[in-house]
């Protein structure tokens, strides 16, 4: 029997139906992030989930990434690419919704939040200490972040959550804020100098109490595969 307004506010759809959902991943202060979302919606008041929507019929995925991202976070001009997909029948307590997740990294301090009406906050939250959670979102983030540190062995997707410009010394620390450990100061240089993948900018990070360190900068916008630790 189908569901009426009187006995369900939110009536199930009859057939599955298709969303996106957008991992967005930063370091902030020393700790891997995910910027989250608080939903509104009564029955699952309080709870975050990372950003997401269905798909229009007449709309990309990758349409619906973006158009997800500006209206729902502020992010514009975000590189994004495909996670996994999710389809447990029991995933969303609204309907039969197979989510298409999507990661994208930022660097949080070049970024302005915006939301909509249909949240009550907007926030970075770190990975490792994760809030309440709507539907299957602390899953999917914890694949995110499994694909980023895994990807982070043998590509440069590290690009997308540096800055423009960085110090080597900057660049190990991101690494070892995501892999979780240490890594050898003079055998990581070593590998990212010869790999060819950055260039010094010929200028100089100063103001600091050790001496000035050089800058340096991604050759190339796109995320290469190559043999990196």
């Amino acid at each position: 029997m189908t569901p009426t307004k009187k006995t369900q506010k939110y009536a199930r759809v009859e057939h599955a139906i298709v969303a996106v959902d957008v991992v967005v991943l930063s370091v902030i202060e020393g700790r891997l992030n995910v910027l989250l979302t608080q939903t509104n919606k009564p029955e699952l008041k309080g709870l975050w989930a990372v950003p997401g929507g269905l798909v229009a019929p007449d709309e990309s995925l990758d349409a619906a990434v973006s158009r997800v991202l500006a209206t729902k976070t502020g992010l514009t001009n975000v590189l994004t690419e495909q996670l996994a997909t999710f389809g447990d029948p029991g995933r969303d307590p609204f309907g039969r919704v197979i989510s298409v997740a999507y990661i994208a990294l930022v660097h949080a301090d070049a970024q302005t939040l915006a939301t909509t009406r249909e949240y009550d906050a907007i926030a970075w939250r770190p990975v490792d200490h994760l809030p309440r959670m709507a539907y299957d979102h602390k899953e999917i983030v914890r694949t995110a972040v499994q694909r980023l540190r895994a990807r982070l062995t043998y590509t440069t997707i590290a690009r997308g959550i540096l800055a423009e410009e960085f110090t080597l010394t900057e660049m190990q620390e991101l690494y070892e804020h995501i892999l979780g450990h240490t890594l050898d100061k003079r055998n990581f240089r070593k590998k990212i100098l010869s790999a060819g993948i950055i260039e010094k900018t010929g200028r100089q990070r100063r103001g600091q109490r050790s001496r000035p360190a050089a800058l340096y900068r991604f050759r190339t916008n796109t995320t290469q595969i190559i043999d990196l630790l």
